[in-house]
């Protein structure tokens, strides 16, 4: 169970600046980052040759690398326990984007200053930050270290760069992925009719096969219904984020509370549901539910766009929390909330570590390999014959300019799916309720 979240010294502590943008990021890292891991290559089969390579018996040290995606971080929950479970909290670090790091800090598996940030403003900040951070890490004599980036070419090259004698990372044999060298001691093919979750803990799991075996593992797939830790909020935070809901709501008392994230990450576009058809949905909600209450979320830089899209829908119970909240206060509100509607992006794995029904829109990517762990994930995922269109071997990019997979998503479907969990979360409070003796 993840403590109880503290209360920031600074309540925007998470509400960060614009990184450098997506797309560049890619470009950087499939052309330049194909150049570096060519060269380190090289380099590594030089020293193999000199008889320098050395593999670690057994870690003492763990390093994740996990840049993007704050959503995938959740989903490395349990190989972050497995490793914990190898070398002790005080062993495991991690190296992340800054503005990724807050999950990390609310999961609370390892100490804070065993996370290893790097910024990235601009080009010339991110490689000044990852400089700091690679001296920091060899400093630190990590024997250990996972690249829990599917086929990253800066990630592999960090991995290398991070002097550990153990490395573990997906590998193309065949090229069957975007080449990114040969930097990893411990070579493993994805695996993709496993959920992500499980390719992560078998990553950890690679430290104790010896390399010469792998990619043939010697081992059982880990359980398929793990589900993600469960925060549980502190009672100051949780009545700052009550306060935020009567100011916006405009109702004092206790409410019925259905949040809606029409936001998608900006490394793929393509997982937005149509930002018409959330007001449509939500219109259908407030008719169906007289006590029910629309909360709209996204990020801080989404306020304004997301603040008219409520406003579209006309009534004074759909208000938006956009740039209302910082990160951890986002996560109370989801304890508070019935029901989460998203696209598939990381609030759907937030989520999924509080008591809330969320309900997630999938489309170019599948819920068989990255549904939120929760029991009470439901996706609506329509399979049409050109989708997932994207994965782990394509880099996540897809050549899709039209995304029909989530506008063949009907309101009318959603708001069912909708109608069906929230009359559900009635009655399980109606039950307990019961249970306990009060009225």
């Amino acid at each position: 169970m993840v403590r109880p979240d503290r209360k920031p010294a600074n309540g925007n502590r998470y509400l960060m600046g614009p990184p450098l943008d997506t797309r560049k990021l890619q470009f950087i890292d499939r052309w330049i980052g194909m150049l570096v891991c060519g060269v380190l290559s090289l380099i590594r089969r030089l020293s193999d040759l000199a008889g320098t390579r050395s593999i670690a018996p057994k870690p003492t040290r763990i390093l994740f690398v996990k840049f993007a995606e704050q959503g995938s971080t959740v989903l490395a929950y349990h190989a972050i326990r497995r490793a914990i479970e190898m070398v002790g909290r005080e062993n495991v670090y991690f190296l992340v984007f800054q503005e990724n790091r807050f999950i990390l800090d609310v999961m609370h598996l390892i100490p804070e200053q065993n996370v290893i940030t790097v910024g990235h403003k601009n080009i010339f900040d991110a490689g000044f930050q990852a400089v700091h951070a690679l001296k920091r890490i060899r400093e630190l004599q990590i024997d250990a270290a996972v690249d829990l980036e599917f086929f990253s070419r800066s990630s592999a090259a960090l991995t290398y760069l991070s002097g550990a004698r153990s490395r573990v990372g997906f590998h193309t044999f065949f090229g069957e992925g975007p080449y990114r060298g040969d930097l990893m001691t411990h070579r493993l093919l994805y695996n993709p009719y496993i959920h992500t979750s499980q390719n992560f803990q078998l990553m950890v799991e690679a430290l104790e096969q010896a390399p010469d075996k792998l990619p043939t593992f010697d081992g059982k797939i880990p359980a398929e219904d793990a589900v993600s830790p469960q925060f549980v909020p502190s009672p100051d935070v949780e009545q700052d984020v009550r306060a935020i809901i009567r100011r916006e709501s405009g109702q004092p008392g206790e409410l019925s509370l259905i949040l809606l994230n029409p936001n998608a990450s900006d490394l793929l576009p393509l997982r937005k549901w149509p930002t018409d058809r959330y007001v449509d949905l939500a219109r259908l909600l407030l008719e169906r539910f007289t006590d029910v209450r629309i909360g709209m979320t996204g990020a801080p830089d989404e306020a304004d766009s997301i603040a008219r899209l409520a406003a579209q829908v006309g009534s004074p119970r759909c208000f938006s929390f956009a740039g209302k909240t910082t990160l951890s206060q986002l996560l109370v509100l989801y304890t508070l909330a019935e029901v989460l509607i998203t696209n598939d992006s990381g609030p759907a794995h937030f989520a999924s570590m509080t008591p809330i029904t969320v309900i997630t829109l999938f489309g170019p990517e599948t819920p068989l390999l990255f549904r939120a762990l929760t029991p009470r994930a439901i996706p609506i995922y329509m399979q049409l014959p050109c989708s997932p269109c994207v994965n782990a071997y394509n880099n996540r990019q897809s050549p899709c300019r039209d995304n029909i997979c989530m506008k063949s998503i009907t309101v009318d479907h959603v708001f069912k799916v909708a109608c069906q969990a929230y009359l559900e979360r009635q009655k399980e409070k109606e039950s307990a309720g019961f249970a306990s003796g009060r009225p």
